[in-house]
């Protein structure tokens, strides 16, 4: 049941099926199409097969897309939790998840496009799993914590590395929250379709070349231990995404060091769910 958000006739979003590049309003296929709050209680046995689908409801997707997961309340991101990553940048392997945020004027669609701010010189790029919170939590047992997930989506982490690492005491909030900065998409797929995403392949493709490549088998404190761990702290609730950590081949790791310019093309890959594209302007 792989999900979308695109506008609809009167220019409100609403939710649709997204499959081969083509969409389906859910609306042509359900006696009421969910609202926000509905749509992450949804699991596949609520909502038709798409396979089975009338030819004539589906239509090819636009060329940009609504974030799938609408106005998150938590963007919450975990640094450094590649290890192979952590490796890249000489960095100690956390002995706890690090953890820091985007605010939700970060998030973006597939398609949309990625603004480079003119206060920062060293935009980098970073390919993520993201986790889709579906069910509230707080003090979640690791055994429990897969049970509050509703699916997944790609997610790009962009970061301002002469803000996150530049300024004084490091500034990661004010380097990871620029406007524009938390691309996520295409789609929002659910755990029935992912059941296991302890193992998946994370890529970056910058300009058609592949630039990060690895598995979330590499994931130093793999989802359950970190809706765990981040559930000690904030309760999680429905809509919340979590960035999971990206793959080595950060721009700020080579030598020289690679950074974003108008007209990039970026597209995390994401095994099982899909490509997420956007432009830098």
């Amino acid at each position: 049941m792989p999900i979308c958000r695109i506008p609809g006739p009167d220019g409100r979003p609403e939710y649709a099926y997204y499959q081969n590049n083509q969409v389906c309003p859910l609306r042509l296929v359900m006696d009421a199409a969910p609202s926000e709050a509905e749509l992450f209680g949804l699991r596949s046995d609520d909502v038709p097969n798409p396979d089975s689908i009338a030819a004539e409801h589906w239509s090819p997707a636009p060329e940009a897309l609504l974030p799938p997961v609408p106005t998150p309340e938590k963007v919450i991101c975990i640094g450094l939790n590649y290890r192979d990553h952590a490796i890249e940048t000489n960095s100690p392997i956390p002995s706890e998840p690090v953890v820091f945020n985007k605010f939700s004027t970060s998030v973006i669609g597939h398609g949309q496009a990625i603004q480079l701010p003119s206060i920062s010189q060293k935009v980098d790029y970073e390919a993520e799993l993201v986790v889709v919170i579906g069910r509230e939590g707080r003090d979640i047992p690791v055994v429990d914590a897969m049970q509050h997930v509703y699916g997944y989506t790609c997610g790009h982490d962009v970061s301002a590395r002469d803000w996150q690492k530049g300024r004084p005491g490091g500034q990661w909030l004010l380097g990871k929250t620029f406007d524009t900065f938390a691309p996520l998409g295409p789609c929002v797929v659910t755990t029935d379709e992912l059941p296991d995403p302890s193992n998946v392949r994370v890529q970056m493709e910058l300009n058609g070349e592949i630039v990060q490549d690895s598995t979330t088998a590499q994931l130093i404190f793999d989802i359950p231990t970190t809706i765990a761990h981040l559930s000690k702290f904030v309760t999680l609730k429905p809509g919340d995404v979590i960035f999971t950590g990206t793959p080595p081949g950060v721009g700020d790791a080579k030598d020289p060091p690679v950074y974003l310019r108008p007209g990039d093309r970026c597209s995390v890959i994401v095994d099982g769910i899909g490509t997420l594209t956007n432009t830098c302007q």
